[in-house]
């Protein structure tokens, strides 16, 4: 609607769709403490094994489910709440699509409970933050477009030219998510169910802390950066620090950041320059996250005393502070001396959650409740209780990183530690064990947290009671933009080009950013310099990555797995063992004297999903078929792990015993695998049933002789145990050659008919 203003200047009337931001704030709390109630879960699992209820809500599924709600369902809702409010009110725009806002609310409302549906039962990638199928995948990434649709079209009818800088990080994250997601889930179904990464072994790492580490720092980062740009100065009724400072914030962190994945592979089965590479700009992105930083805390001068007393500016400086600590630690951790002993342990646990729980999670808090009034037209209904929040929440994420960064160091320091004799000084158990106490105070400190979380969404839906019966929807005036606009023409030097002066006024032009600005005018031109920023810097990495085949070596030996060692392996990933296990030893002395001789690129030319995982609450695996090659062990150990390792905290596999094993799976996998690249056959593809029956009864017959008796082993090489043990035992015997590790642990006694059950 137009109309004319007292001066004869037309202007545009709107109004604002704040129906869609209240959505999104209630799907995140509430979302919020379903993902914070699955952690503390998974925390309790791992201090009482017996906690491991049922199958479908064991450890290894629980986790993916819990960092998956945390991260796009807490955290996702949340970045769709802030920028649909802010991004509105910054354009002088209503979002172009009403109908593209509700498709895209219950659209990825629907992700989220096929996700909270499919995770528990098994139906994963086995990729960390990517574990969601095929048919998930294809749907977040339509979601996606329809915000991207919606978004971009609310900046193409804008009233106000220039993009603020919020709306830089908004831009930033929508671009460089679709290219992260789309390239790094890229794979061949195998049924409705099951896929396998197109890429392999070394590629696949690559690709995948690729996409790991950006999607923190465009889904867990840039969004909520923007949110800071926005919230913080509106809470705290000051401008923005600098605005020179937000330029050289947001373009360092667009350019660096997507350089740095490859530093979650230190000492791995990848190029040394690809994480040398990777840590080098890990360590250069510690001066722009501070640059930020020091904007947020420094937009609060002269406003300190209001800290005091308003909770949401609390929440606010807390969430910076911890964003600081956060990305000074990060470049740490990248520093391949720190992780040397960092990597695999609780260290890295605690890094995570202080960064998702104290940045992200007290960033959406602050802002749900500056929102909730203007968004309810009432008053927070319990005022305190906003402080009892912020308070509970403190302590709570205290307890928990607190003992987890503990855990995490002895681990570290326990693993490479040897006895003045030059041995090993403990057994990997005995460092497991040492950890429980740290684990049952991080469960206080999570259920603190989640607590507080509960408070704040009984108090948000008070709030929302007390709204009024119709909301008021105030009518705003802008005049519309003026088509056909350019920036200003800069004026051309009369002086000979090269001169001093010259060069001098191309400095003073660049200096006063007015370049900058006009590129601010010019959202299209804007979004493609970021979207270039981010494909330039990926194709330095993945060009060399995947052209280059010497880096990646394949060894003679080295073969495909059979078809029920396929079969073994689909089960080891939907149990979630790669949550625990890793299969990477690092070339570090501990590690081949704990585990056999250093995993080789060429060893995983053929794994699709690579399993090299990124945490060790149980010891590594990339050996056993080595190091134990007993099925009676593993059957013993999967049907109720302490009996072959007291103390241990390994949920129990005994349904694997009663389940029967479908051998007719073993095709669909080895056809789908061959078009990614495995060199099966078609004779293997057609035999691959009887060919998994075989294999099958000979390692029943072992069950049968290891145990000296049939009772309780006639039968087993039809339950789907019997495919996961064929897997354990072939892990690390591809090498071709015996492989120096410590004894193999005894098979124990007999195991009588009751013991299996």
């Amino acid at each position: 609607m137009t109309h004319s203003s007292s001066s004869g200047a037309v202007l545009d009337r709107f109004s604002y769709d704040d129906a869609i931001v209240r959505k999104f704030v209630f799907a995140s709390m509430l979302w919020g403490v379903v993902g914070m109630l699955v952690g503390v879960i998974a925390a309790i699992q791992l201090t009482l094994p017996s906690a491991n209820v049922h199958e479908w809500l064991s450890f290894g599924r629980l986790r993916p489910l819990h960092t998956n709600a945390v991260i796009f369902a807490f955290a996702g809702n949340a970045i769709f709440a802030a920028v649909y409010y802010s991004s509105q009110r910054l354009l002088k725009a209503r979002m172009f699509s009403d109908v593209l806002g509700r498709i895209h609310f219950w659209g990825w409302q629907l992700i989220i409970v096929a996700a909270a549906v499919s995770l528990p039962l098994g139906f994963t990638q086995g990729k960390e933050y990517a574990e969601l199928e095929w048919p998930i995948d294809i749907a977040v990434v339509l979601i996606w477009v329809v915000f991207a649709v919606n978004l971009f079209g609310t900046i193409a009818v804008r009233r106000e030219r220039h993009l603020y800088v919020a709306v830089w990080f908004y831009v930033a994250t929508v671009v460089a998510i679709a290219v992260l997601y789309i390239f790094n889930n890229l794979a061949m179904p195998s049924g409705w169910t099951k896929s396998y990464s197109i890429y392999a072994g070394s590629q696949d790492a690559f690709m995948q802390w690729w996409y790991g580490h950006n999607a923190v720092a465009f889904f867990l980062t840039t969004p909520f950066l923007g949110l800071m740009y926005y919230f913080l100065p509106k809470a705290a009724d000051r401008p923005v620090f600098s605005y020179r400072l937000s330029i050289v914030h947001f373009w360092s962190l667009v350019f660096l950041y997507i350089w740095a994945g490859p530093h979650h592979l230190h000492y791995t089965s990848i190029p040394d320059w690809a994480s040398t590479l990777g840590m080098l700009f890990s360590v250069m992105l510690w001066m722009p996250s501070w640059g930020g930083m020091i904007n947020g805390l420094l937009t609060l001068r002269g406003a300190w005393g209001k800290v005091t007393t308003d909770p949401v500016l609390k929440f606010f400086v807390l969430a910076i502070t911890f964003y600081g600590m956060s990305t000074f630690e990060g470049p740490l951790l990248s520093v391949k001396s720190v992780n040397a002993l960092s990597h695999y342990t609780d260290w890295t646990i605690a890094h995570v959650h202080a960064g998702t729980l104290g940045w992200v999670g007290f960033m959406i808090f602050g802002m749900v409740y500056w929102l909730a009034p203007r968004l309810f037209q009432a008053p927070i209904a319990r005022p305190s209780w906003v402080t009892l929040h912020f308070w509970l929440a403190t302590i709570g994420i205290v307890l928990y990183i607190i003992p987890i960064y503990a855990a995490g160091l002895m681990q570290g320091l326990n693993w490479r530690a040897f006895n003045s004799d030059g041995v090993l000084q403990y057994d990997f158990l005995t460092t497991v064990t040492k950890m429980v106490p740290l684990y049952w105070i991080r469960t206080v400190g999570g259920t603190l947290y989640l607590v507080a979380a509960i408070i704040g969404c009984i108090n948000l839906l008070m709030t929302w009671a007390n709204r009024p019966r119709i909301y008021d929807v105030p009518v705003y005036e802008a005049a519309p933009l003026s088509r056909g606009w350019r920036p200003p023409a800069v004026p051309q030097s009369t002086l000979p080009k090269g001169s001093v002066t010259d060069i001098g006024r191309a400095v003073d032009r660049f200096a006063d950013l007015r370049w900058h600005r006009n590129l601010e005018g010019l959202p299209l031109a804007f979004s493609v310099c970021v979207a270039v920023a981010i494909v330039v810097a990926t194709l330095f990495e993945v060009v060399p990555m995947f052209a280059i085949r010497s880096d990646i070596p394949r060894i003679a030996s080295v073969t495909p797995l059979t078809p029920l060692e396929t079969i073994g392996r689909d089960i080891y990933v939907s149990e979630g063992c790669v949550n625990c296990h890793s299969q990477m030893i690092r070339p570090l002395i501990a590690e081949t004297e704990r585990y056999g001789e250093y995993s080789k690129p060429g060893e995983s030319v053929f794994d699709h999903p690579f399993l090299w995982g990124s945490r060790r609450i149980g010891p590594d695996l990339a050996r056993e078929g080595v190091r134990n090659p007993s099925a009676l062990w593993h059957m013993r150990h999967f049907n109720r792990p302490v009996d072959t390792s007291p103390g241990s905290i390994m949920p129990a596999f005994a349904h694997l015993l009663d389940q029967p094993l479908d051998f007719t799976a073993a095709q669909p996998a080895m056809t789908a695998l061959q078009k990614v690249g495995v060199p099966y056959t078609a004779a293997e593809l057609v035999g691959a049933a009887d060919s998994a029956r075989a294999q099958a009864s000979r390692i029943e017959a072992q069950l049968i002789s290891e145990n000296g008796r049939s009772d309780g082993m006639q039968g087993m090489g039809e339950r789907r145990v019997i495919a996961l043990i064929a897997y354990m035992q072939r892990l690390g015997t591809d090498l071709g050659k015996p492989i120096d590790v410590a004894p193999a642990p005894s098979a124990a006694a007999p195991m009588a008919m009751g013991a299996a059950q």
